[in-house]
């Protein structure tokens, strides 16, 4: 991606107290990541991730984690967090993001105050955007696996005894949400629907986000591009270290990954499914980041996208300093 800087934009980056946040958002494979190394670059900035998978440590080549050179060439923050068997909630995400762009808000800093926001898990970003008030409650095995048994429709209406305001919010089916609400309300002794909310941050916040019509075909490389790198030896490495049944091993990639290892398929329909898999999963990342009016969005595959972008992020700062 080219580097040029246009006259008096560097001039910009380096002296402009800039208390502010730039996200870069959309779906797997879109081009997010090069093109916030190349903005943050321009920024002497940092890159905060909004990547669900990427905050566990030795899940790298699955993630597509930023490399080591990457992470060199910008510093990148919320990425190799946890060990993958320990477990990181939407609240501790959110804090620890918040805390990292509250720091950088000081006039010393100049534009590196204005951090980049980049990854395409719509929660974590909308936790931030909107400020969400999370309930700081743990997820509780124990109390799932008791409580579970007794059927969705019997915990539908113990929801409805507790929390009757969330009981009209939560689908009498939605399993997941109504568990969610028992556990915070059997934790805290409060209704979830009582704890939660919302308190958007009061600095300017520029959402960018990128689409492309030829995402198919930029699966279909990274996914081959993940093989070359080692994803098989990856996959396997967790299992023989954590065993198969570890939860990240079930998500997108490792589980069709773990499927060829056991022997269960050929690498070719391992492959094949993973491309399956992750062009479904894009599609739902498009259907989430779409729903907000506030996103700008870029065609990832024009070749002044960089300009394109950088045209918008100065203006968005010479704005701000206003």
């Amino acid at each position: 991606m080219e580097e040029n800087d246009p006259q008096g934009l560097d001039d910009l980056a380096r002296h402009t107290f800039v208390p502010s946040l730039i996200i870069l958002c959309g779906a797997t494979a879109s081009g997010k990541s090069s093109l916030a190394i190349a903005v943050a670059q321009r920024l002497h900035s940092i890159i905060i991730s909004a990547d669900s998978r990427q905050v566990y440590r030795e899940f790298n080549i699955g993630t597509a984690k930023p490399t080591p050179r990457e992470q060199n060439l910008v510093p990148h923050y919320l990425i190799d967090l946890c060990e993958p068997t320990e477990t990181l909630t939407v609240a501790e995400f959110q804090e620890m993001a918040t805390s990292l762009i509250e720091r950088r808000k000081t006039p010393d800093v100049g534009a590196a105050g204005c951090p980049l926001l980049v990854g395409g898990t719509g929660l974590y970003i909308k936790s931030i955007v909107r400020g969400m008030k999370i309930p700081r409650v743990a997820p509780q095995p124990e109390l799932r696996s008791q409580l579970q048994p007794l059927g969705q429709s019997h915990l539908h209406a113990l929801l409805h005894q507790v929390d009757p305001v969330s009981a009209r919010r939560i689908h009498a089916n939605d399993q997941v949400r109504t568990l969610r609400a028992l556990e915070v309300f059997y934790v805290t002794g409060r209704p979830i629907s009582e704890q939660q909310g919302e308190t958007p941050p009061t600095y300017p916040i520029l959402q960018i986000g990128l689409e492309s019509h030829r995402l198919d075909q930029r699966i279909e490389q990274r996914t081959a591009q993940m093989l070359d790198m080692g994803f098989k030896t990856e996959v396997q490495m967790l299992c023989e270290k954590y065993g198969e049944d570890l939860p990240l091993l079930s998500t997108l990639g490792y589980s069709e990954m773990k499927q060829y290892l056991r022997g269960d398929i050929s690498l070719d329909h391992a492959t094949q499914l993973i491309g399956l898999h992750t062009r479904q999963f894009a599609k739902r990342q498009r259907t989430w980041f779409r729903v907000d009016p506030t996103i700008e969005w870029f065609d990832a595959d024009a070749p002044d996208l960089l300009e394109q972008v950088w045209q918008r992020v100065t203006q968005f700062l010479q704005a701000d300093t206003k």
